[in-house]
């Protein structure tokens, strides 16, 4: 399962992150902002657009706004 296929008030913990599918400068936020294999995230919300884009992800007291392309390198196992 991946990040962008959370549902809403479901927590995962990040598995795996794969950083070769992401723009450099989009790894570096993500890592700065905690997202780290081993983290426990959970989905705050889908975004209201038909694709339902973007994404708000709570990590720790933090809720983030991503790209589902972004949730979507983010693998992710049972907390």
């Amino acid at each position: 399962m991946t990040l962008e296929s959370l549902q809403p008030g479901h927590r995962a913990r990040i598995a795996s992150i794969d950083w070769d599918a992401l723009p450099p400068a989009d790894g570096k936020r993500m890592r700065a902002l905690g997202f780290e294999p081993g983290v426990e995230v959970s989905m705050a919300h889908h975004g209201v657009f038909g694709g339902r884009d973007p994404v708000a992800v709570s990590i720790g007291r933090m809720t983030i706004a991503l790209r589902k392309v972004q949730a979507a390198a983010i693998s992710l196992e049972q907390a």
